[in-house]
């Protein structure tokens, strides 16, 4: 039976509320500084925590709960005699209940004129010490540092006369020690990102020590391999527009090369205008356009390679209207994502459901770092957000390019950041028309890109082609010619571009240097 709680709280988010409920079920109420006074402000019966103890709050509130009769109240196991034999020789009654969250440590921290000071002083020590002790001894001290847990606890108090089931209590514990777990955490991140020189607080991007922290979404029947075991976990930082925010309306279960090839559609399909579609397959973009509706933009797309498309993972990044949805529904999809499904969509693929449908909103969510694991490592990088503007080109040959050429150039590149590399890719009037990825030679890569293109029936006469890399010989930029492409875009810095600007201007073609390299491997 729940008789006293400690309440101390950063964030007041249904505090309020929820100590009024609690003295409804005839529970005291102990607490500290600022939540103290909202809830005697309020009406409540509330003891201060320095009433409680007999000893006042000192050094500007740093030690007010790291009292013998606070912990010893939480960490007292009531089924030891021994325990309660104590308890009673030194007047401590039991804490049934702790409800703590901490100094709002990674809210200053993310201020960019946050100071050292300001840190340190945000570093919560009591808070916790209490929530370990209470999780501890989770069998007996009911722990809460989630609002969003007051309304089960509450639930659990009301159909069992005031006591909270072994469950409840469990799964409390566990969130302690994760939640306190990501605190300390933030703490070391932060303080191992500061350099030597403590005058001018200067910080690494990438601390000494890094701790990251993932919750599992599910379990998952096997790997990318069914030899292989596997989980799905979601970065607790994530924002709304990542595919780990998902919304599934429909279908089987998402398996690891479902959420692998579907995060590689949404984030091509994120940076594209207009109403763009984008189909993937094995991580790589098979076919993307961009067109008057997404009927159109799924149109362009499925003719870059059909027999590719077959079984692969298609994203829009606009309403999946019936239209689109009728023209979709005619081939083998895995998984399908939009930010919107329409009522007729939604009716169509009721047929179909084995069909996953994932509803993500449209957000330029970026994660903090890339990362790789390596053996017994663990390779971190920034995320390849650059996206090269228009007005950053460069034109390097005689001929310059028409508006047509421009608009082809900025497609190609764009799409090309999102095929492994090597990577070429040709493009016209807002479609792909050949891709050529993971080669370990580029001029594999341009062949393969316009093999594609004829095994579709698909003329790369005109077309602009991207490298996702500069070209190191002549060589590579001979073939994309020799198959039609009036138009290239590449990083440039090459030993040898000089070379293939010479070969280009011999060709009479445009090329336009960006300056940025989009390895993908």
């Amino acid at each position: 039976m729940i008789k006293q709680v400690l309440i101390s709280v950063s964030d007041k988010t249904g505090v309020l509320e929820f100590a009024r409920e609690l003295v409804a079920m005839n529970v005291k109420l102990l607490s500290t500084g600022g939540t103290a006074k909202l809830l005697a402000e309020n009406g409540l019966p509330v003891t201060e925590v320095a009433d409680y103890t007999g000893f006042p709050e000192i050094l500007d509130g740093r030690v007010k709960t790291l009292h013998p009769k606070i912990h010893g109240g939480i960490l007292a196991r009531r089924d030891l005699p021994a325990h309660r034999e104590a308890l009673s020789e030194h007047q401590i009654p039991t804490i049934d209940m702790v409800v703590v969250n901490l100094y709002p440590f990674q809210q200053t921290v993310a201020r960019a004129q946050c100071s050292l000071e300001d840190a340190i002083e945000n570093i919560d020590i009591g808070g916790p010490a209490m929530l370990r002790s209470s999780a501890k001894n989770h069998k007996h001290v009911v722990v809460i540092c989630d609002p969003s847990d007051y309304a089960q606890v509450l639930g659990d108090m009301r159909t069992a006369k005031g006591e909270v089931s072994d469950s409840t209590r469990f799964m409390l514990a566990k969130k302690v020690f994760a939640h306190t777990a990501r605190y300390d955490g933030a703490i070391t991140n932060y303080l191992s990102s500061l350099g030597s020189d403590l005058a001018h607080e200067t910080r690494s991007a990438y601390p000494d020590i890094v701790n990251l922290q993932f919750e599992k979404v599910q379990d998952m029947r096997y790997g990318e391999n069914p030899h292989q075991s596997a989980a799905f976990y979601r970065d607790l930082q994530t924002a709304d527009g990542a595919l780990a925010n998902y919304r599934q309306l429909q279908g089987k279960e998402l398996s690891y090369n479902n959420i692998a090839d579907a995060d590689a559609a949404w984030e091509c399909v994120k940076t594209l205008e207009g109403h763009a579609c984008v189909i993937v397959k094995h991580a790589n973009p098979c076919g993307v356009a961009t067109g008057q509706d997404a009927a159109e933009a799924y149109a362009k797309a499925f003719q870059t390679d059909p027999t590719s498309a077959f079984g692969g993972i298609i994203a829009f990044n606009c309403e999946l209207d019936g239209k689109a949805a009728e023209s979709v529904a005619t081939q083998f999809v895995e998984v399908l994502i939009a930010p919107f499904f329409s009522a007729d969509a939604l009716k169509i693929f009721e047929a179909k459901q084995n069909v996953r449908l994932l509803q993500i909103p449209i957000a330029q969510a970026i994660n903090a770092y890339d990362m790789k694991r390596v053996g017994g490592g663990l390779l971190l990088q920034s995320p390849d957000a650059r996206n090269v503007q228009l007005p950053e080109l460069k034109i390097v040959t005689r001929k310059q390019p028409t508006p047509q050429q421009l608009q082809d150039m900025m497609f190609a590149w764009r799409v090309a950041k999102f095929v492994k590399s090597n990577a070429i890719v040709f493009c016209a009037n807002g479609m792909t028309l050949g891709v050529g990825a993971g080669q370990m030679s580029r001029v594999d890569s341009a062949r393969i890109a316009s093999i594609k293109a004829q095994n579709a029936g698909l003329s790369l006469a005109g077309a602009a082609v991207a490298s996702d890399a500069f070209f190191p010989f002549r060589d590579g930029l001979d073939v994309v010619v020799a198959a039609g492409a009036r138009a290239v875009i590449q990083p440039g810095g090459s030993l040898r571009d000089q070379e293939v600007i010479d070969a280009a201007d011999e060709q009479g073609i445009v090329m336009a240097l960006t300056g940025t390299r989009h390895f993908r491997h």
